[in-house]
C-alpha cells in the first residue's frame, strides 16, 4: 500500500455533508475500453442510493458521452463519412452516446428505485446571472422531489473540449454546481486513487498525498496531463477544480471509483484518496461573495419594519411584501442592497426578480406572483441562503 503524506498547515475534521456533488470521470465509466463499464456504474448507482437513504442529496456529474457513442457510431450505414479526430465526429460520438448514457444510469438506479434527471448544461450556463438562477432553480427542484440530475457539459454545443482547447471541463464544471447547489462536498471519482507526488504509472515511488490544505508548487508539480487519451482531464484540470471548490468553501475529494462502498466511506469521513480542505467555511465564502454589494451592488429596494425585523433577528428571506420602494435598475441574479425605510442598510443579496418586477410585485403577497407576472422564479424576491448582513 502507498505511503501518505499531508500538504498543507491545517486539517478540518469532516463533516457528514447533506448535499454531494459526484463526478464521474471517463475511465471509470468505460474500464478504459470503448463501451460502458456497466459493473462499475451499477455499483456507483447502488452506493448514491445507500447514500440517498440516509438523507443525503446527491448530483451527478457525468463524463463518457463521447466513449458511449462509439458503439452506435459503428453501427451507423455512413460512419466512414465523418473523419476520426475532428471536432465534427466527436460531436457525433457526443450526441450518439448521450442516449446511451442515460439509458444505462436510469436502468440501474432503477433497481434501487431512484429516479434520474437529465441536465445538459455548459460552464457558460453558469456564468450567466440569469441562466445561473435556472440552472439553481431546477436543480433545487429536482432534488426538493428526491430525484438525482445527472449532468453532463452539453458535448454538442460547447466545443472547447472537444476541440481540444480545455480539458476536463466536467471537472471544472462539477465544482461550478457543487458552488452553485450549495454543496457540503465535491467527489471526483475516476481511476486513480487520488493525487500523488509523483505519475505513479512511471514512478513506482510515488506517495499518496491524503489530504490537502494549500495548493503551493508541491502540489502544482504533482499534478499532469491525462495519461491516456481516453479521458480529457488528468489531474491538472482536478487541480483546477480544487481551486474553484476550495475558493467555495466547499471540500473536495478525489479518489478511486473501483474502491469498494467510496461513495459511503467519503461521506463517513473515513480517510480516502485525496482530500482538499478550503480554509473557510461555505458559509464564510459566500457571505464574503455577497458582501462585495457593498461596493457593488446595482440597485436597492426598502423594507417595512417586520421585514427589517425578519430579516435581522429571524433570520427570514426577503419577500415582496415587505418591499415598500425599489431603487434600479437590476436583473434577475444581480446583487442589490436591502435598506430600512430611512435608508439604514440591512444586508445586501442575490435578487431573484429584475427592479421591473420587484416594482410590481411589491407589497403584494407571494401567493399572487404567478398571476401577476405570468412566470414564477420562488416565493422569495431574495433567498436568505443567498443574503448576508454586515
Amino acid at each position: 500500500m502507498a505511503s501518505q503524506k499531508t500538504i498543507g498547515s491545517h486539517q478540518n475534521l469532516p463533516v457528514r455533508p447533506k448535499r454531494v456533488v459526484i463526478k464521474l470521470g471517463t475511465n471509470l465509466l468505460t474500464g478504459g475500453n470503448d463501451a460502458l463499464d456497466l459493473d462499475t456504474i451499477g455499483a456507483i448507482s447502488r452506493q448514491v442510493a445507500a447514500v440517498k437513504a440516509t438523507g443525503i442529496e446527491v448530483l451527478i456529474v457525468s463524463s463518457g458521452a463521447v466513449a458511449a457513442g462509439r458503439g452506435p457510431l459503428s453501427r451507423t450505414p455512413g460512419k466512414d463519412k465523418l473523419p476520426p479526430g475532428t471536432v465534427a465526429y466527436r460531436q457525433a460520438l457526443a450526441a450518439l452516446g448521450q442516449p446511451q448514457l442515460m439509458m444505462t444510469f436510469k436502468r440501474l438506479f432503477a433497481e434501487s428505485d431512484v429516479e434520474i434527471a437529465q441536465a445538459l448544461i455548459s460552464r457558460g450556463d453558469l456564468q450567466s446571472r440569469a441562466r445561473y438562477l435556472n440552472v439553481r432553480n431546477t436543480l433545487e427542484a429536482l432534488l426538493s422531489i428526491g430525484a438525482v440530475p445527472i449532468l453532463n457539459e452539453n458535448d454538442v454545443v460547447a466545443v472547447e473540449e472537444l476541440a481540444g482547447e480545455v480539458y476536463g471541463d466536467n471537472d471544472r464544471l462539477s465544482a461550478m454546481v457543487a458552488n452553485a447547489v450549495d454543496a457540503d462536498l465535491l467527489i471526483l471519482l475516476g481511476d486513480m486513487d487520488g493525487l500523488y507526488t509523483t505519475d505513479p504509472h512511471i514512478d513506482p515511488t510515488a506517495e499518496l498525498i491524503s489530504t490537502v490544505t494549500e495548493i503551493n508548487d508541491d502540489i502544482e508539480r504533482a499534478a499532469r496531463g491525462p495519461h491516456d487519451n481516453r479521458g480529457s482531464g488528468g489531474m491538472a484540470s482536478k487541480l483546477d477544480a480544487a481551486r474553484l471548490s476550495m475558493d467555495s468553501g466547499i471540500p473536495m475529494v478525489i479518489a478511486s471509483g473501483h474502491v469498494a462502498g467510496v461513495v459511503e466511506s467519503i461521506c463517513d469521513g473515513e480517510k480516502v484518496g485525496t482530500r482538499f480542505e478550503p480554509g473557510v467555511s461555505r458559509r464564510e465564502s459566500r457571505k464574503r461573495w455577497i458582501l462585495t454589494g457593498r461596493s457593488e451592488h446595482r440597485g436597492s429596494v426598502a423594507v417595512d419594519d417586520g421585514a427589517a425585523n425578519a430579516i435581522r433577528n429571524r433570520g427570514n428571506s426577503l419577500l415582496p411584501v415587505g418591499i415598500v420602494a425599489v431603487v434600479g435598475p437590476f436583473d434577475r441574479g444581480d446583487i442589490i442592497e436591502v435598506t430600512e425605510i430611512d435608508g439604514t442598510t440591512i444586508g445586501w443579496g442575490l435578487t431573484s426578480y429584475p427592479s421591473s418586477e420587484v416594482e410590481l410585485i411589491k407589497g403584494k403577497n407571494s401567493k399572487v406572483l404567478p398571476k401577476l407576472l405570468g412566470h414564477y422564479y420562488g416565493d422569495e424576491v431574495i433567498h436568505r441562503n443567498n443574503m448576508a448582513l454586515p
